[in-house]
């Protein structure tokens, strides 16, 4: 659902883009506008008036390539129009957004519990932080894809892909809290099935969630941008940290190919450079 809503978001975006440059009907969509669309896109800034990363950008690319796409099947356009966009290259980066295990913790306890919304919240990082799970797959969990008793949860991810994942000890026990004290009281509809509810009693919505995750880091005085998915990475470059072994990593959090974790490889390969020019002799007395 939130992939769905993100490209429908980019999507109204690239056609009222197309429509104040004069292209009122695909049929009038020339090579020229969509070479002009993509100055602009590239000479787009964020917020902060920063220019948008390139992830970003190809973002904005691959739903106006599949628009075009689904054109030309419908011979609405000629095919050629989609393979005029190209893809930016991504630099090979490090993965953004981590936060250290410390900051976690001060984010976490800058979340009042003392509210149905905040326990609610609370659970919800919990769960990210120890699963590694997506927040889209988090707020798609239905009640019986829990199973408590044996620690795990069945998460739902890319292309309706279906896995099990283990829930740590701490989430188990924020989660237990919540569904006994917390739930009964927010749900509004009988036989509701989702397991986090807003205080509607209503499937939790992704944009409230990322709304009062900013709030929260904020207050804990965070100084990186932090989003649902800094927990993933957070809990991906924790796990490879402490030893984990790289193809579990990759079955707990869904990917298709170990090719993902590279970027957390490289991470981890940067801590024990650091760590050897602290330690070793040779480094020390040079």
């Amino acid at each position: 659902p939130v992939t769905i809503r993100t490209s429908s978001f980019i999507l109204r975006r690239f056609t009222r883009w197309l429509g104040a440059a004069g292209v009122h009907a695909p049929e009038r969509l020339r090579g020229r506008h969509l070479d002009d669309w993509q100055n602009a896109l590239a000479a787009r800034v964020n917020g902060s008036g920063k220019p948008l990363k390139a992830r970003s950008v190809n973002k904005e690319i691959g739903v106006a390539k599949v628009f075009l796409l689904y054109l030309a099947r419908e011979g609405i356009v000629p095919s050629a129009l989609a393979e005029r966009i190209e893809y930016v290259k991504e630099p090979n980066m490090l993965p953004g957004s981590v936060l250290t295990h410390a900051q976690v913790r001060r984010l976490l306890d800058a979340i009042p519990t003392d509210t149905a919304e905040g326990c609610c919240n609370r659970t919800m990082l919990e769960l990210l932080y120890s699963s590694g799970i997506r927040v889209g797959e988090l707020l798609g969990l239905d009640l019986n894809h829990l199973d408590l008793r044996n620690g795990t949860a069945l998460v739902t991810g890319k292309g309706g892909k279906q896995r099990v994942v283990p829930l740590g000890r701490t989430a188990i026990k924020f989660l237990e809290n919540y569904l006994h004290g917390i739930r009964p009281h927010l749900e509004t509809t009988a036989g509701e099935k989702a397991v986090f509810l807003d205080p509607l009693g209503k499937r939790y919505p992704y944009y409230t969630f990322r709304r009062r995750l900013h709030a929260y880091a904020g207050k804990a005085g965070i100084d990186i941008q932090v989003t649902p998915h800094t927990f993933r990475r957070s809990c991906t470059t924790e796990m490879l940290r402490g030893g984990a072994n790289m193809y579990h990593v990759k079955e707990m959090l869904g990917h298709e190919s170990l090719d993902t974790l590279k970027h957390y490889a490289l991470l981890t390969i940067t801590d024990l450079k650091k760590t050897h020019r602290k330690c070793h002799p040779r480094e020390r007395n040079s």
